[in-house]
């Protein structure tokens, strides 16, 4: 039977359908490549004891932060991620649990299981031999505790970690990378971030996506931590064995606000949400685009975590977070 020519694809046509189906195979994989920027639109580093904590919401990242991916620090039994902030705690002030105090706790409780529970058993404190039962008696132990809680109180009310009130990069004048610096407002209770510090963010922010754009592997040593360094390398080794390359350009801080900052062990950290724009696109190894578009920017909220030596040295990216939607 002889078959109909019109019905039949050249064998030439085949073959090229099934070379560009077989070029396309990797970037169906990965249909986000246009989210190819440092990081990768993923969450991943470290905050030190506060990885498996939730940011606080704040202004710019209302929603509060989308718990870590990819991360090396171990995860303790009691760790707990993405509980709602307290009420009352809203996006413009950050609400923290004071933590109990050991001694404080055990004052109270024995103050009460000895004083309270006896009052209302008739003996109180100091037995009948003070007349406990008696309307005086009961008066003066009243007094008594009245007097030692309210002490005991402001002995050790201020022992813990409190919150403050959110410091926006309020607009104002333009520090070098052109982004408005941070105008005075009550600090969260733990690093002082001043607007120099801001101005480091804000600068890291750019240095580390023209880094992330150039390849530059080296040059992000100096601007991250081993752990972060090593999530970037291994995003750009992922992007050239596809034959794929991400190129950012063009990137402008639009605004941010600090969510937490707190020392332990020797060393400051600091959480801010920022939100900036940029050109992301992903080209081949011949610079032709295969994702994003070189025409339209792209506009980021994220939290970077930074971390410093104690008081002194430079602030090294530890964490990037996506927000939550």
């Amino acid at each position: 039977m002889k078959k109909d020519p019109s019905r039949l694809m050249p064998r030439k046509s085949i073959v090229l359908a099934a070379s560009a189906a077989l070029t396309m195979l990797p970037l169906l994989a990965h249909p986000h490549d246009a989210d190819a920027r440092a990081g990768g639109g993923m969450s991943m580093g470290s905050r030190g004891s506060r990885t498996y904590s939730a940011p606080a919401p704040s202004a710019t990242a209302p929603m509060g932060a989308m718990p870590f991916q990819r991360t090396m620090t171990p995860r303790q039994p009691d760790a707990g991620y993405g509980a709602r902030a307290p009420f009352g705690a809203g996006a413009g002030s950050m609400a923290m649990a004071r933590p109990r105090h050991p001694f404080m706790s055990g004052f109270m409780g024995g103050l009460i299981g000895a004083g309270l529970f006896g009052m209302v058993f008739g003996h109180g404190m100091f037995g009948s031999g003070m007349g406990g039962s008696g309307f005086l008696g009961l008066l003066i132990q009243l007094a008594l505790v009245f007097f030692l809680v309210r002490w005991a109180i402001r002995r050790f009310s201020g022992s813990g970690t409190g919150g403050g009130t959110l410091n926006p990069f309020a607009s104002g004048g333009a520090g070098p990378t052109g982004g408005p610096v941070p105008q005075g407002s009550t600090q969260p209770v733990g690093v002082a971030i001043t607007a120099a510090d801001y101005q480091a963010f804000q600068q890291a922010l750019i240095n580390i996506q023209t880094a992330w754009s150039q390849q530059n592997v080296a040059a992000m040593q100096h601007m991250a931590t081993p752990e972060m360094v090593s999530y970037f390398n291994n995003q750009l080794s992922d992007l050239a064995s596809r034959g794929a390359r991400n190129v950012v350009s063009d990137v402008r801080f639009e605004r941010g606000d600090l969510v937490e900052s707190w020392r332990e062990n020797g060393m400051d950290y600091a959480t801010v949400a920022m939100q900036y724009s940029l050109i992301d696109i992903t080209t081949d190894m011949t610079g032709r685009v295969i994702d994003g578009d070189p025409s339209n920017r792209t506009t980021v909220s994220e939290l970077w975590t930074f971390v410093r030596s104690a008081g002194t040295g430079t602030w090294l990216l530890s964490a990037i977070q996506q927000t939550r939607r």
